[in-house]
């Protein structure tokens, strides 16, 4: 990995914007996994390294989208009733065998294939059988379009096209695709090897006794969910101590055999914060200063080879600055780099705010009159329940000072950021 970014983000100088450390990592990083080929049930949240073509339409002939009479539309009278004479009946998974007669109907049934001569397929409701559904005659109403209620064959894909992109995360809806083109595996990019690790005197796992002046460790549990919904192998390194030599030897052993390695705690100025001198001490290191509300603390460097992003401690700022870098180097890494997509909505609220810095807000949002974005009460970045009580993100960029009540703002849903 080459350098991110000059000596003015480093230390004391410049805050770099969020839209700088993205393009830095963008312009700068590969994916670093191979690709394999694994079965369909197998590759959900995982990456495309190539484009998937069809090799045959979709659907693979014409056929009815309803329960009905195929017929051919000149048969018909325009304004007033027709009677046919039913010559067959045809259901799913079967082929009439022959075209369709002129003056004839033919009864058949969702998801049959058109039989040849047909050209429109007219509802049962709009029919009366005379002497039976499968014999005798119908009548039909008039005032039927021509080419009503059928499926064209490769109306959903065509032959020889694109039906799924070269870095593409794959969801359920894909994996359904790919099976109805006929595929029952898919290359994929390996999943990441990536280490996970909190740092902190002041932090304890979740289910012993918490000692006295410490917290339990809310970040490392997260912050592996977070890594797994994006289809990571995560290997759980547990708190590490504020030690200065204990943290740089796990790191270094730690880069060996891992494609990225993700810390909580520890990136800030403070004397037991070792996470920024473990990088500068082993490699190098691009940036850890971000124009970014919450989360202005947050490491970008590499040890050997290995990218490592240092994420604040306190569990929201963790939260948002994993959504807004974490996420995308990930992906970027994994061989995918899709954006978050941000939607207008208006503001039910004001906010005060100096240029300077991307603030994200959490914020539910009111769907009783349009979509409204309400700020949760209280913004302090430990409160993670905030997280959990709100929908997703108010973003107000580096260059907004204060927000009116009313006015558009763009928002981030968690189901967005999170996929």
């Amino acid at each position: 990995m080459d350098q991110l970014s000059d000596d003015r983000f480093a230390h004391s100088g410049a805050l770099m914007t969020v839209d700088e450390a993205l393009e830095q990592i963008e312009r700068r990083l590969e994916p670093v996994v191979e690709a394999e080929n694994v079965p369909l049930r197998a590759a959900a949240g995982r990456v495309l390294p190539q484009d998937v073509v069809a090799g045959m339409d979709l659907p693979p002939h014409a056929n009815s989208t309803v329960d009905g009479y195929a017929v051919a539309h000149s048969d018909l009278f325009p304004d007033r009733e027709t009677v046919l004479s039913v010559g067959g009946r045809t259901a799913a998974g079967q082929s009439l065998g022959r075209p369709v007669c002129r003056g004839e109907a033919i009864r058949i049934f969702t998801g049959a294939p058109i039989p040849e001569g047909a050209d429109t397929l007219i509802m049962q409701e709009d029919c009366v059988a005379i002497n039976g559904s499968d014999g005798g005659q119908v009548r039909v109403k008039p005032g039927t379009k021509k080419g009503a209620n059928h499926r064209q064959a490769g109306e959903d894909v065509s032959a020889g096209a694109v039906a799924l992109r070269a870095g593409r995360r794959l969801f359920p809806a894909d994996l359904g695709l790919a099976a109805a083109l006929g595929r029952d595996r898919l290359p994929v990019f390996r999943s990441l090897r990536v280490a996970l690790l909190s740092t902190g005197n002041e932090i304890c796992d979740p289910g012993r006794a918490l000692p006295p002046a410490t917290i339990y460790d809310a970040n490392r549990v997260m912050l592996a969910a977070l890594l797994e919904r994006l289809g990571c192998v995560v290997n759980d390194l547990g708190i590490q101590a504020d030690c200065a030599a204990v943290l740089a030897d796990t790191l270094a052993r730690t880069a060996i055999d891992h494609d990225l390695i993700v810390t909580s705690g520890g990136v800030s100025t403070g004397e037991e914060d070792h996470v920024r001198n473990a990088i500068e001490q082993l490699g190098s290191l691009y940036f850890w200063r971000l124009a970014i509300k919450p989360g202005k603390p947050v490491a970008l460097g590499q040890i050997g080879t290995v990218p490592l992003i240092g994420l604040p401690g306190n569990p929201v700022a963790a939260f948002v600055t994993f959504v807004t870098i974490a996420r995308p180097l990930i992906l970027k890494l994994a061989g995918a780099a899709p954006p978050p997509k941000l939607f207008p909505v208006r503001a039910g609220f004001a906010h005060r705010k100096k240029p300077g810095r991307r603030e994200y807000l959490r914020a539910g949002l009111d769907r009783g009159s349009g979509l409204v974005a309400m700020k949760y009460p209280r913004d302090g970045s430990a409160i993670l329940s905030s997280i959990v009580q709100s929908d997703g993100f108010a973003v107000l960029d580096e260059y907004a000072g204060d927000l009116a009540a009313g006015s558009v703002v763009d928002f981030m849903p968690f189901a967005e950021a999170l996929a």
